[in-house]
C-alpha cells in the first residue's frame, strides 16, 4: 500500500509549509499533491511556489492561482503577489490543470481545488445535500456511454478539514498548511491504499494537525508588507475567518 500526503491553500505561509513538510518525511510519505492555493495571502508565495513544484507530484490550480494571473494588472492585492512571483512562475500557474483522477484500492478518487465546476464554486460542509452530491461530477472528456463516476472526492479551498459518506460516496477536505480556518493548526490528509490500482482493497483517510511557528509567519508577513496584513495575523492566531478569504 502507499501514503499519499494531500495539501491545499498553503496560501505563502513558509514557517507552515515547513512545519507540513517535516510532519510528511518522519511518516515516510513520498508522494504529494497539493490542491491548489500554494499563492497569495502570505508573503512567500516565491519560495512556497518553488518548493511546491520541486516536492509535489501533482499540482492542480486554485482560485488564487487563477486570480493572481487574471488580475495581476487590476487589483492591488493580486498585483503584488504577480510582481514577486514575476513571468515565469504566472506561465506555470497559468498551466496547472482543475482536476486530478486515479485510481486507488479499486476505488475511482478526484481530486479538486473548489468544485469539478470552478475553482471559484465554494462547498461548505453544510451545503445542501444537492451541492454537495454536484461534488461527484463523472470524469470530463472519456468517449464512453457509461460515464466514470468518482467514489471519493477530495478538495480544498474552505478552510475548513472534515469527512461525509453522501449515498455511498466519500466526500472529504483537506483543510488549510498555511490559514486554517477551523482553528490554528496547519492541516492536511493522508490517503492510503493500492495506487492506481482497480482491484478493490481496504482504503484509509487520515487527517493531520501540525502545529508550527505562527509567531514567525506574523514576522515574515509584517517584513514583507504584504496587503491586507491586519486580515492575515488575526486569521492565522485565531483560525477564525476575518475577511480576507476569496
Amino acid at each position: 500500500m502507499e501514503r499519499i500526503a494531500l495539501v491545499s491553500d498553503i496560501h505563502g505561509n513558509y514557517p507552515a509549509w515547513q512545519a507540513v513538510l517535516e510532519d510528511i518525511e518522519r511518516r515516510g510519505i513520498r508522494r504529494i499533491f497539493c490542491l491548489g492555493d500554494l499563492v497569495g495571502k502570505g508573503p512567500d508565495t516565491v519560495r512556497i511556489t518553488e518548493s511546491v513544484r520541486e516536492r509535489c507530484e501533482v499540482v492542480i490550480r486554485g482560485n488564487w492561482e487563477e486570480l493572481i494571473v487574471r488580475m495581476s494588472g487590476d487589483d492591488e492585492l493580486f498585483g503584488w503577489h504577480a510582481r514577486q512571483l514575476g513571468t515565469e512562475r504566472l506561465d506555470y500557474l497559468d498551466s496547472l490543470p482543475l482536476r486530478h483522477d486515479f485510481m486507488l484500492s479499486g476505488r475511482l478518487v478526484s481530486l479538486v481545488h473548489a468544485s469539478p465546476e470552478s475553482v471559484f464554486q465554494r462547498v461548505q460542509p453544510w451545503d445542501s445535500l444537492e451541492q454537495r452530491l454536484a461534488m461527484f461530477a463523472p470524469v470530463p472528456g472519456e468517449e464512453t456511454s457509461t460515464p466514470r463516476v468518482p467514489d471519493i472526492v477530495g478538495y480544498g479551498d474552505i478552510h475548513n478539514a472534515y469527512l461525509q459518506y453522501l449515498e455511498g460516496r466519500m466526500l472529504f477536505n483537506t483543510g488549510s498548511v498555511g490559514n486554517p480556518l477551523d482553528l490554528p493548526e496547519a492541516s492536511y490528509a493522508i490517503l492510503e491504499g493500492d495506487y492506481l490500482s482497480d482491484k478493490k482493497s481496504p482504503y484509509y483517510l487520515q487527517f493531520a494537525r501540525v502545529p508550527y511557528d505562527i509567531e514567525q509567519a506574523v514576522a515574515d508577513a509584517r517584513a514583507a508588507g504584504i496587503p491586507a496584513l491586519d486580515y492575515y495575523i488575526k486569521e492565522l492566531r485565531t483560525g477564525v475567518y476575518r475577511g480576507l478569504q476569496t
